[in-house]
C-alpha cells in the first residue's frame, strides 16, 4: 500500500507485518472555496427541484420502483453483476429469463435491503445496527453469502487488483482490532447535523469505503447508505435519486477520488464530484420520471372512459413493470383470463405494448418506450 503521511488517516503496521489505513474521525477540514459553495448550490437547487416536481408528479410512488429496480441494477454492475433493467423487470413478472440465476438474485437482494433500510428508518435511527441489517438482506443467499451476512468483519481485507496479496494491496483498510473504534466514531458523525446534508452524506459515503467495515459487500452498501441519508435528512419526499447510475458511469474516477482522499486528503475535490454527480443525477432523473408520466397520461387518454378502468389501471402498472404477461394480469387485478386476454389484445392493437417473444403460450409483452426510459443511458453532458 502505497499511502504514507496522509493528513485523512494514519498507516499502522498490523503484528503480522501488513500496514493498514485508519481513517481520521470525521469531519475533515476542507475550504469552503467559490468551487465548493457552488457546487453545493448547484446540487441543492437541482435536487430540491426534484423534490417539489416529485411531489407534483401524478404518480411519484409508482414511479419508484422502477427506479429503485434501475439502482440495484448500475449499483450491482459496478461490482461485477451482468443482469440488466429489463431481464430484472421480466423475471420478476415470472418471464424466462436467460441470465445467471445468482445475478438476478444479488440485484433482488440490493433491493430488498433498500426496501427494509427505509422501512426501519421509521422504527430505528440510521445507525450500525440498520447497516448491518441491510448487510444481510443484501448478502443472504448469494456469492459472497459465506462472507458472514450482517456480520462486521473479525478478518483483514483489502482492496487491489486479482490475485494481490495483503503486502501487495492498493488499500488496506482497518484492522481488525481497530475496526470498531473507527465504526463508533463513523456512527456518532452519522448523527451529527452541523453541516449541510449532501456535505454529511458525501462525507458518510467516502468514511465508509475507507473503512470497508464488512468481509464482501462494502460497495454496495455504501451506495445504499446514501439513499439512506438522503430520506433521513428529508431531502425528497421519496427515494428518486440514486447515485450508482453516476458512479457507474464514471467508475474509474469515484475509485480515484476515494483513493485520493486517503492518500492526499483531496476532500475539496471528493465533495465537488459527490455534489456534481447529485446535480446531475436529480436532472436525469427528473427527465425520465417525466417522460414517463406523459406515456402514461397520453396512453390512458387513448384507452379512455370510465367503461376501459382495467385499461386505464393497467397502464399505471406499466409504469411500475413495462413487461405484463396475461396470467399476471389475472393475478394482479382478480379478472377472468379472457378479460386479461381482450385488454393485452387492446393495449398491443394501440401500440402501447408489443409481444417480446415468439411462444404460442405464456407470451410477455412490454411497453417498450418505457423500458427504453429506464435503460437510456446516463448523460454526462454537464460532467465536468
Amino acid at each position: 500500500m502505497d499511502i504514507n503521511d496522509s493528513p485523512s488517516g494514519k498507516v499502522i503496521k498490523a503484528a503480522t507485518g501488513y500496514v493498514a489505513f485508519i481513517p481520521n474521525p470525521l469531519p475533515p477540514q476542507f475550504e469552503w472555496n467559490n468551487d465548493l459553495v457552488n457546487s453545493l448550490s448547484r446540487a441543492d437547487h437541482i435536487l430540491g427541484k426534484l423534490s417539489r416536481e416529485g411531489s407534483k408528479l401524478p404518480n411519484p410512488h409508482l414511479l419508484i420502483r422502477p427506479f429503485i429496480t434501475r439502482e440495484a441494477v448500475l449499483s450491482s454492475r459496478i461490482e461485477g453483476t451482468q443482469a440488466t433493467i429489463g431481464e430484472i423487470l421480466a423475471n420478476d413478472i415470472g418471464a424466462s429469463v436467460d441470465r445467471n440465476p445468482d445475478d438476478l438474485q444479488e440485484v433482488q437482494n440490493y433491493i430488498t435491503a433498500l426496501d427494509h433500510g427505509i422501512k426501519r428508518l421509521s422504527e430505528l435511527p440510521l445507525s450500525l445496527r440498520l447497516i448491518r441489517e441491510m448487510h444481510k438482506h443484501l448478502m443472504q443467499g448469494v456469492r459472497g453469502g459465506h462472507a458472514t451476512p450482517g456480520e462486521f468483519r473479525h478478518s483483514q481485507n483489502w482492496i487491489g487488483t486479482p490475485g494481490c496479496t495483503l503486502s501487495t494491496a492498493k488499500y488496506v483498510p482497518p484492522t481488525p482490532d481497530e475496526l470498531m473504534n473507527t465504526l463508533g466514531a463513523f456512527e456518532s458523525f452519522l448523527h451529527d447535523r452541523t453541516l449541510p446534508p449532501l456535505i454529511h452524506i458525501a462525507l458518510c459515503h467516502y468514511q465508509f469505503e475507507a473503512i470497508h467495515p464488512f468481509l464482501d459487500g462494502n460497495g454496495r452498501v455504501g451506495r445504499l447508505l446514501i439513499t439512506i441519508l438522503l430520506i433521513e435528512h428529508k431531502m425528497l419526499p421519496s427515494p428518486l435519486l440514486y447515485l450508482s447510475a453516476f458512479f457507474e458511469a464514471t467508475r474509474s474516477e469515484y475509485y480515484k477520488q476515494l483513493y485520493s482522499v486517503s492518500s492526499n486528503g483531496t476532500w475539496n475535490e471528493w465533495l465537488s464530484y459527490f455534489l456534481n454527480g447529485v446535480a446531475l443525477q436529480s436532472a436525469d432523473v427528473l427527465s425520465r420520471a417525466e417522460r414517463i408520466n406523459t406515456l402514461v397520461s397520453d396512453w390512458q387518454i387513448k384507452v379512455g372512459g370510465s367503461s376501459a378502468q382495467l385499461l386505464i389501471d393497467l397502464i399505471q402498472h406499466l409504469a411500475i413493470n413495462p413487461f405484463i404477461t396475461t396470467k399476471k394480469i389475472v393475478e394482479l387485478f382478480d379478472v377472468a383470463f379472457a378479460t386479461a386476454r381482450r385488454a393485452i389484445i387492446k393495449l398491443e392493437s394501440l401500440g402501447i405494448i408489443t409481444q417480446t417473444t415468439q411462444a404460442k403460450r405464456d407470451r410477455v409483452y412490454c411497453a417498450t418506450k418505457i423500458l427504453a426510459i429506464l435503460e437510456e443511458p446516463t448523460r454526462l453532458n454537464n460532467y465536468e
